[in-house]
């Protein structure tokens, strides 16, 4: 079992910039991919980023150049930085992490952008 607690949503203006960070209760690198994927009210859950092992990552094209995913194998953490923000995304932002066949998700945090 992995618990994922992800932190750092909130209330921001179009244009700024939110960190979420997803901790991890086992060390990450004993999972692959990590990622962040984002659910918006009547949208089903999308994915907006990944990254492996060996840290290739994979952006959904709607973020590409705006967001960074990133890890911290020490600390057991997964970063999404999000630059540029925009009203289409806000939604609710679940971590997620894969164990060969099992897919781990965290709790969500409101990532909530006003125009």
């Amino acid at each position: 079992q992995v618990q994922l607690v992800e932190s750092g949503g909130g209330l921001v203006q179009a244009g700024g910039s939110l960190r979420l960070s997803c901790a991890a209760s086992r060390p990450i690198f004993t999972m692959n991919p990590v990622g962040w994927y984002r659910q918006a009210p009547g949208n089903q859950r999308e994915l907006v980023a990944t990254i492996t092992r060996g840290g290739y990552t994979n952006y959904a094209d709607s973020v590409q150049g705006r967001f960074t995913i990133s890890r911290d194998n020490a600390k057991n953490t997964v970063y999404l930085q999000m630059n540029s923000l925009k009203a289409e995304d806000t939604a609710v932002y679940y971590c997620n992490a894969k164990d060969y066949s099992t897919s781990y998700w965290g709790q969500g945090t409101q990532v909530t952008v006003s125009s």
